[in-house]
């Protein structure tokens, strides 16, 4: 089955069938988070290794590193946040930027092989990363839209997903390399939206073998109760073959619905993950301890 090796310095993840699923944090992207923004314009990133830390710890397998700041330096700021992100923690890193410099400034720090966020369909696109992706030995992320915008049509979305595939393997790069993104919209906006995914999930599984991820939170937007609604449709989207997601582990819902359609899907191994995050870490003590304790001793003296 078909197997993405992402690495830092020191660890390996893999992405693939079969396995565990792959949460991808999402946090460290100043996208819609002002602050964070203004911070690291001023070359603060206090924040951005207190969240690398805090999503490594929440369950976090890689973290997406974005620095995308209007009228700021990206590929200065990405490779900074790379490097102090690898300097905190040794999961290993999607680089994400639509900037081909800040790629290629990130990408020269990085230390292991890491996922690039992301490339389309658009040929002029194509023939800027694809190039960038083969010489550093990177997998990458392929978004399902082209220069014709994003479609609602999923079988459009396919073929753009296969031409990316296809163009991906001229220039040395393998399909277990390419990691397709069939683009998550809002459910609140387009009520097939759930329905799509899942289907063109099957059909990327099924006829292309690749393995899949998407931004996750998009599918919620807009509405209240959002992490339960993220949480559902990443518990069936991982049901339809989808391997991994940029998401918020901290989200308790989110995370939880994950792990349990790890569980239920046999890629977490005798519940080993499960029982680690859910055990009760008084079980035993307490007066039930020492009710069961107390009968023990009652009938060894019976």
């Amino acid at each position: 089955m078909t197997e993405t090796v992402i690495s830092s310095a020191t660890k390996e993840v893999v992405i693939g069938f079969g396995r565990p699923f792959v949460m991808i944090g999402e946090r460290i992207n100043p996208t819609g988070r002002k602050l964070l923004a203004e911070e690291m314009k001023a070359g603060d990133f206090s924040r951005v290794e207190a969240d690398a830390i805090a999503q490594v710890a929440a369950g976090a397998q890689m973290l997406d590193v974005n620095a995308g700041i209007p009228l700021a330096d990206e590929p200065a700021l990405l490779a900074q946040a790379i490097q102090l992100v690898q300097s905190v923690t040794d999961v290993p890193l999607a680089i994400d930027s639509s900037i081909i410099e800040a790629l290629e400034a990130g990408i020269a720090v990085y230390q292991g092989k890491p996922l690039i966020n992301s490339v389309t369909g658009e040929n002029e696109v194509l023939e800027r990363v694809l190039p960038l992706v083969a010489k550093a030995g990177a997998a990458v992320v392929a978004i399902s839209n082209d220069e014709t915008g994003i479609s609602e049509d999923p079988d459009v979305r396919f073929e753009v997903a296969k031409k990316i595939v296809s163009a991906a393997a001229d220039h040395g790069i393998p399909a277990h390399d390419v990691v397709v993104d069939p683009l998550v919209m809002p459910i609140g906006a387009m009520g097939t939206a759930g329905q799509q995914v899942f289907a063109l999930v099957r059909r990327l599984r099924d006829e292309l073998g690749v393995n899949t991820t998407c931004g996750a939170s998009n599918v919620s937007f807009g509405l209240p109760a959002r992490h339960a609604i993220t949480g559902t449709f990443l518990a069936m989207a991982m049901g339809a073959g989808m391997t991994s997601a940029i998401m918020n582990p901290m989200h308790a819902e989110v995370k939880t619905a994950v792990m349990a359609a790890d569980v239920l899907a046999g890629h977490d191994r005798d519940c080993a993950a499960w029982i680690r995050e859910n055990r009760d870490p008084n079980a035993g003590e307490g007066a039930g301890g020492a009710r069961r304790r107390g009968g023990r001793r009652r009938a060894a003296t019976a």
